[in-house]
């Protein structure tokens, strides 16, 4: 069993669950009740779906390469992490670009990706 695959898999569940509660609750209702035409705020209410869907995923296979001994793991392992290397960029980048005081902690949730993505590093070396 590789442990830091499984930790990392257990961190992105975590990562998936407050992104479906937290995210249900202060981004996607709030855009829904919002004024924006109707195409484009089904849109982002579908991408965020699809970001719901891919965290789960994500932590499935992390659990799964922790728990089996398949060769080509670490390859995967290796795309996992930077997977969720380009997800806390994205956030960073998006953030930092904000014109807001302290910025770093508007939108947070690369503090919460970063993580994921140096544990399942660890576990593909």
């Amino acid at each position: 069993m590789n442990g830091w695959y499984l930790t990392a898999g257990v961190t992105a569940a975590g990562v998936a669950a407050v992104h479906i509660v937290a995210g249900g609750r202060d981004v996607v209702r709030p855009l829904l009740a919002g004024a924006i035409n109707a195409e484009p705020r089904r849109t982002l209410h579908a991408v965020w779906h699809m970001v719901s869907a891919d965290l789960v995923l994500a932590a499935a296979a992390l659990i799964w390469l922790a728990l089996s001994d398949r060769p080509g793991g670490d390859a995967m392992g290796w795309l996992i992490a930077a997977h969720f290397v380009v997800y806390a960029a994205a956030f960073l980048a998006v953030t930092l670009a904000a014109d807001w005081s302290k910025p770093l902690l508007r939108l947070p949730q690369w503090t919460l990706l970063l993580p994921v993505a140096a544990l399942t590093a660890a576990g593909a070396v």
